[in-house]
């Protein structure tokens, strides 16, 4: 079999004649087949010197209808892919730092996959606009064969049209507070708005994530409220605190980040959190003990140091988590892709994510609240790991973060007039963290990883509001 490729300008005349030739062979040659390329005019750049004795009459003509047979073959591929909708994806306050850093990844594909088209909508108020339209023409600038637009939405009312993904990130408050019970008051008003909005505008599947470092928890349960249709579908995400701590345990252990997983964020995110290590491990760590890749020990068994993880370590955890400066644009950005990943494609086999999702009584933490908890993603959706061995938390911890979420959420409703720190039974507030390791006396089987305090972190600060 003699396979020939044809290739030429849609109108040119000595094109023409070659095809003709080509049609000739190829009807009377059983053996011979032809492959043409047919380009416009415009993209066709070459010209070749080849002398006919067809009539320019008739080449022309010829010319003619291939330039139109071609034209009409490419409609027909621009209507086809107008049918594909792109995944219409909706950030919010996009002037904050993290969604800079968040675009790029977007549009990497890694996301949402090789073979899906993305639509991405700008939107904050109109003072950011001029800002917003910058983002706009650096974001188109990448040239990214996975974005089909990018635009700005500065118009309330248009918010969140057809959205099938929508971005929470850090809203700037309009108004100076000076108080706690202030600040929580002052994110309910644009949770009610964006909750009627997406109720209205967005796709009926839409997908919600809450990031950023303040008040995660309380905002993701807001949106609930005012928008109950699609409740199930709003998370907080908890991977950048999870970082942070692997980043800390990373550097006592001289490893990387990435090789340490399984370390648990229980309670509120951006507040009073517990950095559970009970399940935490460490892959291809350099010791005198080696295996294969998918071999790991351990992480608390590596820390012989007991003082290091009840106070440096909590204390490095308390730091990050009062000032919030470590969780800058990058690491929110980071934190909000590698969720939306897992969301749609399921995250790693055999580990543990943590996650804000609402409470229905797993654990024994109370119904109705946002709270972290160790979850995994598959088949577009995220399961609560509720038959994990070993992870009970006492009632008093469980208390303590509890009535963190509680009390922002009494508040921020006008139910509550002032927030009251944690009280313990002894009356004191409680403001300090607490680390236990394990036992290392075999025969105290009633002091397993199963009491309150052991092989993890108390960090109860709040991140700057």
């Amino acid at each position: 079999m003699a396979k020939f490729v044809l290739a030429g300008r849609a109108d040119c005349p000595f094109y023409a004649k070659a095809e003709v030739l080509a049609d000739y062979l190829q009807k009377n040659l059983p053996d011979f087949q032809i492959f043409k390329i047919t380009q416009h005019p415009h993209v066709w750049e070459l010209y070749y010197g080849v002398t006919s004795s067809m009539t320019t009459e008739l080449m022309k003509v010829i010319a003619q209808e291939n330039l139109g047979s071609h034209i009409e073959k490419e409609l027909e591929k621009e209507a086809l892919k107008s049918l594909i909708d792109p995944l219409q994806v909706w950030i919010t306050s996009a002037s904050a730092p993290a969604c800079y850093n968040l675009i790029p990844i977007l549009t990497s594909g890694e996301v949402f996959g090789m073979d899906t088209e993305i639509s991405i909508t700008l939107f904050d108020n109109k003072q950011a606009e001029e800002h917003l339209k910058i983002l706009e023409t650096e974001t188109w600038d990448l040239v990214s064969p996975f974005l089909r637009s990018v635009s700005v939405c500065t118009r309330v009312e248009e918010a969140f049209r057809q959205a099938h993904v929508i971005i929470i990130l850090d809203d700037p408050t309009d108004r100076e507070v000076y108080t706690l019970e202030d600040c929580l008051r002052s994110r309910v008003p644009l949770c009610r708005l964006y909750g009627y909005l997406i109720e209205k505008n967005a796709h009926d599947s839409v997908r919600v994530l809450v990031g950023g470092k303040t008040f995660v928890n309380l905002k993701a349960a807001l949106l609930m409220r005012y928008a109950p249709s699609i409740a199930r579908n709003v998370i907080a995400v908890a991977l950048g605190v999870e970082g942070e701590a692997k980043a800390a345990l990373a550097r006592k252990l001289k490893t990387t980040p990435s090789c340490i997983k399984d370390v648990i964020i229980w309670g509120n995110i951006s507040g009073n959190s517990y950095v559970d290590l009970r399940k935490a491990k460490v892959y291809r760590y350099e010791s005198a003990i080696w295996g294969p890749p998918h071999f790991s020990r351990p992480v608390l068994s590596l820390i012989f140091d007991s003082e290091w993880v009840k106070e440096d370590f909590v204390a490095t955890l308390k730091q990050l988590s009062t000032t919030g400066k470590q969780f800058g644009g990058i690491l929110a950005a980071h934190s909000i892709a590698t969720t939306l990943k897992y969301w749609y494609h399921g995250s790693p086999p055999e580990e543990i994510v943590s996650l804000g999702v609402l409470s229905e009584g797993q654990f024994g933490i109370p119904e109705g609240i946002v709270f972290s908890m160790p979850v995994k993603f598959e088949n577009g959706t995220w399961v609560v790991l509720t038959d994990l061995e070993d992870i009970e938390i006492s009632e008093e911890i469980m208390t303590r973060m509890t009535s963190d979420l509680i009390q922002e959420k009494l508040v921020a409703l006008g139910d509550l007039i002032n927030f009251q720190p944690y009280q313990s039974e002894n009356g004191s507030a409680e403001t300090d963290e607490k680390t236990t390791l394990p036992t290392t006396n075999d025969n105290q089987e009633n002091q397993r990883v199963s009491d309150e305090d052991e092989q993890a972190a108390q960090i109860t600060s709040r991140r700057a509001w």
